[in-house]
């Protein structure tokens, strides 16, 4: 495209030179010409002029007199009537450029010079014509070679920007090049990039969430099937296979969970549910473990209470919690709940040395772990409560409390009759049950600070979930 760009460049200046080139050549000849026979003209109306007079004044006409009239190399010739020609000069002969005026008394004066001088003049004019041509070329290289590498680098660098995307680099590079249809293309350019390295870093979360969602609960289900490999009792079968059917529901709705997240965090539904059944579940999947370890996980404060979310997702944020406890804490865990205003909290708090005061702000964020783990897990616990309407919170570093913030749902009084559907309260909340003898209490979203994506709650009952295995992997 370069050589395109020059070669155009070049033919259109040579067409132009050689256009207004040989018209300027001709026109500067003709001009040249014309002036000399001008010039041969006037002297001979000067000497005829000068021979008039001294005829009048009845003075001697010679050579002498002549060749101080004459100026340059030109010839002169004088006829006088009666007398013998006066001439001045040497005759150029052949194509001289002559002029000859004829006087009031008979006299004649002849005036020539050679073309020569013209030929000379006429090179001399060409000659300063090329030299303006040949730097009018060279300007138009110049200029030609500039403009070119103008077009053709921004082009060059707009394709290595697409060989990059194709390559897996989205970075944009933000480079504009003063061209408005190529800086269009850039723009374009930076903004598929912006939107691919948007969906890279949506993929490799979901990889990477996924991987650590999943990794316990698969590692539960491989030891079910290997205690059902091992024993011959059918009701030790039946048993361990009834677990393992709860723990593959349980892994559905965990990879579910995570493909609704992954699609966007901001819709998607709540149910009332009860509290008690989701604590007792997670207490009994991970007293085993914390046994193992000499430790013990135990509940207190507030039962019976009825909370809007969905219980996988609050499970497995209890679980993240639990298992954090299990890994960095220390002595006993204990689940509290409470209910402040109308938002039920459960808090999650060891006997440990508690959270660094250098991560106590970023506790929540992605790669941030006080030990050599992943990161992961409490950034993905706050994700999934802040998907339902509710939050994750850091309330004490030392000891460490966690809390998660949940709507409540106020039990019917005795004698108020039959709670009706729950009906969606204003501003995207969820209003209680109606019936016709009473009304159970207002479903109400945790107070606080908004989360930055907070997801469209839509309230329907629980059905009842069987126990299964932690859904967790470590943090």
């Amino acid at each position: 495209m370069r050589r395109r760009l020059i070669n155009s460049t070049l033919s259109v200046v040579l067409v132009v030179i050689a256009v207004f080139g040989v018209s300027l050549v001709l026109v500067e000849t003709r001009t040249i010409s014309d002036s000399a026979q001008e010039s041969v003209d006037s002297e001979a109306l000067r000497l005829i002029s000068v021979v008039e007079s001294r005829l009048l004044g009845e003075e001697r006409i010679t050579a002498a007199v002549l060749d101080e009239q004459v100026v340059g190399d030109r010839y002169a010739r004088v006829e006088l009537p009666g007398r013998a020609p006066i001439e001045v000069g040497t005759h150029p002969g052949g194509n001289a450029i002559t002029s000859v005026v004829d006087g009031e008394e008979g006299e004649r004066v002849t005036v020539a010079e050679s073309r020569s001088a013209v030929t000379r003049e006429v090179g001399r004019t060409l000659l300063i014509i090329g030299a303006v041509a040949l730097l009018a070329i060279i300007s138009a290289v110049l200029l030609a070679v500039r403009q070119a590498n103008r077009l053709t680098s921004p082009l060059t660098d707009l394709a290595e920007t697409a060989e990059r995307l194709g390559s897996g680099d989205p970075r944009p590079r933000h480079k504009r090049y003063g061209v408005p249809e190529l800086d269009r293309v850039a723009d374009v350019l930076d903004a598929s990039a912006e939107r691919i390295a948007r969906m890279l870093t949506a993929e490799r979360r979901l990889a990477a969430d996924a991987s650590h969602q999943l990794r316990t609960p698969l590692t539960a289900l491989s030891m079910r099937i290997e205690e059902i490999s091992v024993t011959d009792d059918p009701d030790t079968v039946k048993e361990e296979a009834n677990i393992a059917l709860t723990q593959v529901e349980r892994l559905t709705d965990v990879v579910q969970r995570l493909l609704t997240n992954a699609r966007d965090p901001r819709t998607g539904s709540a149910v009332v549910f009860d509290l008690d059944e989701v604590i007792k579940q997670q207490i009994e999947e991970w007293r085993p473990a914390y046994r193992g370890e000499g430790r013990a996980v135990v509940r207190s404060g507030r039962h019976g209470l009825r909370a809007v979310g969905t219980p996988g997702a609050v499970a497995q944020v209890l679980a993240a919690l639990i298992e954090n406890a299990l890994m960095h804490g220390g002595g006993t865990v204990a689940l509290r709940t409470r209910v402040t205003g109308n938002q039920i909290v459960v808090e999650v708090t060891d006997e440990g040395v508690g959270v660094p005061a250098d991560l106590g702000a970023r506790i929540f964020e992605r790669s941030i772990s006080g030990r050599n783990s992943t990161g992961i897990g409490l950034a993905v616990a706050r994700d999934l409560a802040e998907a339902d309407g509710g939050r994750l919170e850091l309330l004490q570093q030392q000891p460490p409390v966690f809390a998660l913030f949940l709507g409540s749902v106020a039990r019917t009084p005795p004698g108020t009759g039959t709670p009706g559907p729950l009906r969606a309260g204003p501003g995207g909340g969820t209003g209680g049950r109606t019936g016709t003898g009473g009304r159970e209490g207002a479903i109400s979203a945790p107070r606080g600070p908004a989360p930055p994506a907070r997801r469209a709650v839509v309230v329907r009952e629980a059905s009842p979930r069987r126990p299964g295995p932690p859904p967790r992997g470590g943090f």
